[in-house]
């Protein structure tokens, strides 16, 4: 066991009996000198002194023995364990007097460090519980903005300057939306599975809602937008519209000055596959096509966001994902936090979806996400067929 070895060798357990063995050489000086003074034959004293020796070295390395075992027994405890705190808990009976007082030691420490991290989940819990209720509170007000805007637009068709006003105003309103939502979802992050439903999920009809949902801040920057999803997925579909949101914002925030566009498409890509005649597919990141009338299996599909906006720098490009980045455009706009794809990251992690960028500076970004298919479902997508 090399963690044994590493945590306590020989010569560190003689050093750590330093004491003793001066104080057994000292005792056998002093008998050695008594029995030669006696007139003991000088060779019967080096035999005793022989054989104190042997017990002595013999009882070290007894005890030596037993204590690596101990440790070594520990550390393999320690390592298996996921909660590695609550080793106090599981360490093994000792008839030492210090190792039960130090386990009593461990115990009492770790039964401190717990109840703290109790404390602390539940005064997250209760933060996060604020949040959740102060955004639901928020968006009242911000849906009644909405509509008063609405039903002000008719009415003042005659007066473009008001018109004007009206549409800056809920363009704002709906910004103030999308970073209200960002709070909520944020706050959410960490228990998605308290808020998910797996259900056919039709990526066509989600992003057609979220473009829908923009289209006051396409239409002002003079965005084109273009969707062409044709798959379906199975994944929760509010969860995978707000990333979809975020997606659309940042391509947004992050236009061409002219001739901007984005585009949400859906490719299918399979890998390891059957086809209908028993011919093996080996298909790795490829898309995949029905060839010669005959049926492939989908193990996965990727819904992409793709943008001919500024692009992001290669350098910048595996660190957009992380809590706080704004890069080199970020920093030219104010209202950049780094918080939208950490966020979507975040989330896609949380859901089994992958995510990656592919962008040239100049040029434009695509945001992908992988939406796998499992071989359990394929397999009883086929039976169901079947039958």
């Amino acid at each position: 066991m090399k963690w044994g070895q590493k945590v306590m060798g020989m010569l560190d357990y003689l050093r750590d009996k330093i004491l003793l063995l001066v104080l057994h050489t000292g005792c056998m000086l002093l008998m050695a000198g008594f029995l030669y003074a006696t007139g003991y034959d000088p060779e019967y004293c080096m035999l005793i002194l022989v054989f104190w020796v042997l017990i002595l070295a013999g009882w070290l390395g007894y005890g030596y023995y037993n204590r690596k075992r101990y440790f070594e027994k520990l550390w393999v405890m320690l390592e298996k364990m996921d909660q590695r705190y609550l080793l106090g808990e599981l360490m093994p009976v000792s008839h030492r007097l210090e190792d039960r007082l130090y386990r009593e030691m461990i115990r009492i420490s770790n039964k401190s460090v717990i109840e703290r991290i109790r404390q602390i989940e539940d005064e997250q819990k209760e933060y996060r519980e604020y949040i959740e209720s102060w955004v639901h509170e928020i968006k009242a007000p911000i849906t009644s903005i909405d509509l008063i805007c609405e039903n002000s637009r008719d009415a003042i068709l005659v007066h473009d300057s008001r018109q004007s006003v009206v549409r800056r105003i809920r363009l704002e309103n709906q910004k103030i939306e999308n970073y209200v939502d960002m709070a909520l979802y944020y706050a959410r992050s960490d228990e998605v599975y308290k808020d998910y439903v797996i259900r056919k999920t039709d990526l066509q009809e989600v992003s057609v809602v979220v473009l829908k949902r923009n289209k006051c801040y396409l239409i002002q920057n003079q965005i084109q937008a273009e969707v062409d999803c044709k798959d379906s997925v199975y994944t929760d579909q509010k969860w995978i519209a707000f990333i979809l949101n975020q997606l659309v914002l940042n391509s947004t925030k992050y236009q061409r000055e002219s001739g901007a566009w984005i585009r949400i498409y859906t490719k299918v890509y399979g890998g390891g596959g059957i086809l209908t005649d028993g011919t093996l597919l080996d298909v790795e990141k490829e898309d995949v096509h029905p060839a010669g009338g005959r049926e492939e299996r989908v193990y996965g599909v990727r819904l992409i966001v793709e943008d001919n906006g500024v692009g992001i720098k290669e350098e910048e490009l595996g660190r957009i994902f992380e809590k706080g980045f704004t890069g080199s455009n970020g920093r030219k706009t104010e209202r950049s936090t780094g918080m939208g794809l950490y966020l979507c990251r975040k989330l896609c992690q949380k859901l089994g979806i992958a995510v990656y960028a592919e962008s040239k500076e100049q040029e434009g970004t695509k945001i992908v996400l992988e939406f796998p298919v499992s071989t359990y479902m394929a397999v009883s997508a086929d039976l169901s067929t079947e039958r």
